[in-house]
């Protein structure tokens, strides 16, 4: 992503460059022309204070409200000592270098909230209202439910609803990472946020602009920061008192030595001042300070771009550890739809017994009825039936063509005495009789998402070596499913409560758990495992407000993803805190023995930091395969 340097950034690097050149003309004047004393500290003194004004300015201001143990103190009180005891191009290289290393602090911080940033364009600026038959241009937050809204193409939308009229192309990848536009027409479900490609469509909305998709998502993400992760308030503790700490060391190291070496001895007393100044400057701890949330911050911007919202650093340092993974089924592992999965007649050809089936259940709303009308395809002719009379929990009985025939289960082929038979295949089976003649069955399943073996496999891949899926339905549909998907164990025919009971056993066992479901009967589990992580596009409100991660296009193997994501950026923080503190512990070492210079304290401090937020800035990349 391409970035530009704001005003602020700009004069920066102008004071940095005019510093450094005045600098190196210094060093070379002063050489070479054999100056010393007070017009040596002169000339040092221009490019000193054009870089470090502001960094004197805020400590003073710092030790005025009481805020004295700080970077800017650090630096402040190293370099103006670093003066004092004559290192004029030291104090002016080191104060040089710690603006490089804000400037590049400043450069990864921006870049980190631009690509959250872009993920705030899809707040829409506006909404194109029908009132009257007069098209009004209002606010999104002043569009009420079941108003219709117009959308053209090339204009995002701006609340969540349903196409009333026109046929148009969606892109979604704003919101799911998705970058397949997919094409939506009447009847079909919009979300705001995304979107319109190609055509003019009417949408009649379903929810306030408060309530809506893309509402939510913004929040989600703004409110991300607030939620630190362990490692991260470790951090910011151990900078609170580490910071005093080697104040007081420094300021022992440059007393205590003299005191007992060569009291009287002028130059003792130089040479351990010397010792202090290096281990104040190479002390400083803005590398972990700021590469420590920075790493947070980019792993979370870096998931929002793969459609994977993680409402804090928390959950991002949660979802490292998870070992157990568990699942809801319909809706997540399964599509939540029911499609006809095979037709086995055994007195008519498939066709007929599908029109049949499909005319006796042509009146009738429920899943598998509609899942049966669209399997046929066809029109139906309503003209061929005659009187329908439902048969509570068993099927109905229909007259088509003139003739009576039966359409349910195993139970209405048995009270009407039929020789009918059970199906070798797991699902509903829906028989069909004419009379007492058995025609046949057809064989109806929750249909399972594409990826969602991939799912499982790429959990096992990650070392999670434990899935287990629970479900309401049941125990064969489970276990066809489980079996399908190469699930490790399951549990049939529960309620929520009992969900709630499993994951509370896994849980006890100490095992770090995410539970992954959408409907609004998982909202206990969600809240009850350690993760819980729930699908964004077709997933009940309760299931996104109780969830901790939200994986805006329902595909489960984004959770694998989400673990990848998560263990990258870990690993990332850790290498930062390793890295910095060796370094840091080695100089300072160094330098309290007198091993160690003011210019390898700057590589110690700023070099430390620059490197830590340049590896910082990994967790920004966009996600490949590896752990």
């Amino acid at each position: 992503m391409k970035y530009k340097l704001t005003k602020k950034q700009k004069k920066m690097l102008q004071r940095i460059i005019i510093s450094a050149i005045l600098c190196v003309a210094a060093f070379i004047v002063t050489h070479f022309l054999k100056i010393e004393g007070w017009p040596k500290l002169l000339i040092f003194l221009v490019p000193y204070l054009i870089i470090g004004y502001d960094v004197l300015k805020k400590a003073g201001l710092n030790i005025i409200h009481g805020r004295v143990f700080d970077e800017m103190f650090l630096m402040a009180v190293a370099t103006l000592g670093a003066i004092a005891t004559g290192e004029y191009p030291e104090a002016t290289a080191v104060m040089l270098f710690y603006q490089i290393g804000e400037l590049f602090q400043s450069i990864a911080v921006g870049k980190s909230r631009k690509s959250i940033s872009k993920l705030m364009d899809i707040r829409p600026d506006s909404a194109v209202v029908l009132r009257d038959n007069a098209e009004l241009e209002v606010s999104p937050d002043e569009v009420e439910i079941g108003e219709t809204i117009i959308i053209r193409p090339g204009e995002k939308i701006p609340l969540d609803g349903e196409i009333i009229d026109g046929t148009t192309t969606i892109n979604t990848a704003a919101l799911t990472g998705e970058s397949m536009p997919s094409d939506a027409t009447v009847g079909d479900t919009v979300i705001s946020g995304s979107l319109n490609l190609t055509g003019l469509i009417k949408v009649k909305t379903k929810s306030k602009f408060s309530e809506s998709t893309v509402s939510k998502i913004l929040t989600l993400v703004e409110n991300s920061s607030e939620k630190k992760a362990k490692v991260e308030g470790f951090i910011t503790r151990f900078a609170r008192w580490y910071t005093p700490c080697v104040v007081i060391g420094a300021l022992l190291l440059a007393v205590l030595p003299p005191l007992f070496i060569d009291a009287g001895s002028s130059a003792e007393w130089i040479k351990w001042i010397r010792r202090a100044l290096v281990f104040l400057v190479v002390s400083c701890p803005c590398a972990l300070v700021v590469s420590v949330p920075l790493s947070f911050f980019g792993g979370i911007g870096g998931a929002s771009k793969d459609g994977i919202l993680i409402k804090g650093a928390n959950y991002l340092e949660a979802l490292s550890k998870i070992q157990v993974v568990v699942f809801d089924k319909t809706g997540t592992l399964t599509k939540g739809k029911f499609i006809v999965e095979d037709i086995h007649p055994t007195a008519v050809d498939v066709d007929e017994l599908l029109d049949i089936a499909a005319a006796a259940e042509s009146y009738s709303s429920h899943p598998v009825a509609e899942s049966i009308i669209n399997a046929h395809k066809g029109h139906i002719d309503k003209s061929r039936l005659g009187e329908i009379e439902e048969i509570a929990g068993k099927g109905v009985k229909a007259e088509v063509d003139g003739e009576i025939y039966y359409v349910g289960n195993g139970s209405l082929m048995e009270s009407i005495g039929a020789d009918w038979h059970e199906c070798h295949m797991t699902g509903t089976i829906i028989h069909i009789s004419k009379g007492t003649e058995y025609l046949g069955h057809i064989v109806i399943n929750d249909e399972i998402k594409s990826d969602s073996k991939v799912a499982i496999s790429s959990l096992r891949s990650l070392g999670i070596n434990r899935t287990v899926m629970l479900t309401g339905d049941k125990k064969d549909v489970a276990e066809h499913v489980a079996k399908t998907l190469g699930v490790d164990e399951f549990h049939a025919e529960l309620l929520p409560a009992q969900k709630v009971e499993h994951v509370e056993n896994i849980l006890s066992s100490g095992v770090k758990t995410a539970f992954v479901g959408d409907g609004i009967n998982d909202a206990p589990v969600l809240m009850r495992s350690d993760i819980g992580i729930a699908m964004g596009a077709l997933g009940s409100d309760a299931a996104i407000e109780s969830a901790d991660v939200v994986l805006m296009d329902d595909k489960p193997s984004k959770i694998a993803d989400a673990v990848r994501i998560s263990r990258k950026t870990m690993r990332i923080v850790w290498e930062n805190i390793i890295f910095a503190l060796g370094v840091k512990g080695v100089i300072l070492i160094l330098g309290a023995v007198g091993i160690a210079n003011m210019w390898l304290a700057v590589f110690g401090d700023v070099g430390v930091l620059i490197i830590a937020i340049l590896n910082s800035m990994r967790c920004m990349t966009r996600l490949n395969k590896d752990n």
